[in-house]
């Protein structure tokens, strides 16, 4: 970790927070095992703080973190880590949440000087394809976030909108939420209720 890369994530996930409605980041260390890079991961967090003073924040020992997100995971909004340590939370958060199929990823360039990726969090996984049982969900909401990082909040709202809907109905649950919905048949649900909506917006 170099000082200049801590201080833009830090900058990036407290800016983050600050967007969102409870103004709460968690940032996630390991300072009491490693001694050098985490203890000015934790100075920098201190530093940063000072910039945004109506984010409210707190720090958590990454091993301590895994328990919070299970026992008491409403304490908990936006977090940032370490590459090593957000990859391990990032699929606790998703099976949490019900499946590595539903959860999306971005690799985000703060200052825009170059392109930014999404993609869903479980990768890629040869064994199912064109089996018809992937969850498209993940997929979607890289679109939603990809979206929004374009600036295209409206569209981004629409097909959140979908997605909540979509994944709200157990009828359209793929095998990895227990459900026996095809990936046809949920990207199928989504697209139809986004062109629902959008026939519901020109009739008003």
């Amino acid at each position: 970790m170099t000082r200049a890369g801590v201080e833009r994530i830090m900058r990036y996930a407290f800016a983050l927070a600050q967007s969102r409605p409870r103004k709460l980041l968690t940032v996630i260390t390991k300072s009491n095992a490693q001694r050098h890079a985490m203890v000015m991961w934790d100075e920098i967090a201190v530093e940063i703080a000072r910039e945004f003073p109506d984010v409210t924040w707190d720090k958590e020992l990454v091993d301590a973190a895994t328990a919070r997100m299970v026992n008491k995971p409403a304490t908990l909004d936006t977090i940032v880590a370490t590459n090593l340590h957000a990859d391990i939370l990032s699929d606790l958060a998703a099976a949490l949440a019900g499946s590595l199929g539903i959860a999306p990823t971005g690799n985000i360039d703060p200052e825009r000087r170059y392109p930014s990726m999404f993609e869903p969090i479980h990768g890629s996984a040869f064994d199912i394809m064109g089996k018809g049982l992937a969850n498209p969900i993940g997929t979607f909401w890289c679109a939603v976030m990809l979206l929004s990082h374009l600036g295209e909040e409206h569209a981004a709202g629409v097909l959140m909108q979908a997605i909540e809907k979509i994944t709200a109905n157990a009828s359209l649950h793929t095998g990895d939420l227990g459900g026996t919905a095809t990936t046809a048949q949920v990207t199928d649900a989504v697209c139809t209720h986004i062109r629902n909506l959008g026939k519901a917006q020109k009739a008003a």
